[in-house]
């Protein structure tokens, strides 16, 4: 119980970096990659790029590092939960990476291969496997966060109505992120109730903490018994 409000700081910071950190680092690198002929302005804009992919890729340990506080804290609620949720969360990070890898391979092709109809091909193709590999990442996201939440709802560690406002949020993500793999452009739309779980979570951790009584309970030898298991017991007696 000593270290209640440690971790939910610690998970509330971590929430509000990876919302900072990732966001900076996308609007510098769009600014690049959004104009209509970017490759031929890389020499100008390269240190842009390469701040906005760097700060991409370090979201990796922030968003690692909050599953891995996550997962003592509810595992004894439901390991498998606690499980999936830091292998989804890997998943998201080695992809996020590879984007921010293939938007910083386009330093070198700018300043090689401006001009010609080859080099535009292949800008065209770095940049659409970062916007590809962001999507299937923030999908990978969308399924891990959207069981999270479940748990949290079911155990009471937050609030009902906060952990449900991340259950609709990151289903909506999830979907999203769905739609935007098959071209229907309507991610930034149904990432917005994810968005305001994110920050709101994020301060309700860093000023209330997780709940006193769920938290503890997690903590408790035998506090949490599957059904399957009560019912196994009584057989035996």
């Amino acid at each position: 119980m000593g270290y209640r409000m440690t971790y939910s700081r610690l998970i509330g910071a971590l929430f509000i970096a990876g919302f900072v950190v990732y966001g900076t680092g996308f609007a510098l690198t769009s600014s690049v990659i959004g104009a209509p002929d970017f490759l031929s302005t890389i020499s100008a804009t390269q240190t842009t790029l390469i701040l906005g992919a760097f700060l991409m890729m370090l979201v990796a340990p922030v968003d690692v590092g909050k599953a891995i506080l996550f997962y003592p804290i509810v595992e004894n609620h439901g390991k498998r939960t606690a499980l999936a949720y830091l292998a989804a969360m890997i998943v998201e990070v080695v992809l996020m990476t590879f984007g921010a890898l293939c938007l910083l391979m386009l330093v070198p092709l700018g300043q090689s291969a401006v001009g010609t109809g080859v080099g535009q091909a292949l800008g065209s193709l770095l940049s659409e496997s970062n916007t590809m590999a962001y999507q299937i990442s923030q999908l990978s996201l969308g399924i891990g966060a959207f069981f999270l939440c479940w748990l949290l709802f079911r155990t009471r560690l937050i609030p009902q109505w906060l952990a449900g406002l991340g259950v609709i949020g990151y289903a909506l993500h999830a979907t999203g992120a769905i739609a935007e793999i098959f071209g229907i452009p309507i991610s930034l739309i149904l990432l917005i109730p994810g968005g305001i779980f994110e920050l709101a979570v994020a301060f309700w951790l860093l000023i209330k903490g997780f709940q006193p009584e769920a938290y503890a309970k997690g903590f408790q030898p035998g506090a949490y018994v599957a059904p399957a298991e009560v019912g196994h017991a009584e057989v035996q007696r």
